[in-house]
């Protein structure tokens, strides 16, 4: 499942080793070939609702998803 650069991607899967959940928005900034893996992998850049990042993860193809006319903007607070 290709992405091009820029695109909004959801992400499927927790990273909480980035802060960052399933359902999460972010924007590919780097595609990654890797030779000899069937599967292509993305940089997603996630940011809060002020525009600061929140983390930029290299996360494998499967891991995200194309946004739907079904999907709706939502906040998580984190919690402090």
């Amino acid at each position: 499942m290709p992405f091009d650069m820029y695109d909004d991607v959801i992400l499927t899967r927790d990273v909480p080793e980035h802060g960052v959940r399933a359902g999460d928005v972010g924007t590919v900034v780097e595609r990654h070939i890797v030779p000899g893996v069937s599967e292509e992998g993305f940089s997603v850049e996630f940011f809060d609702m002020t525009g600061n990042t929140v983390a930029v993860v290299t996360w494998p193809a499967s891991g995200l998803r194309q946004p739907t006319p079904a999907d709706r903007p939502a906040v998580r607070a984190l919690s402090t």
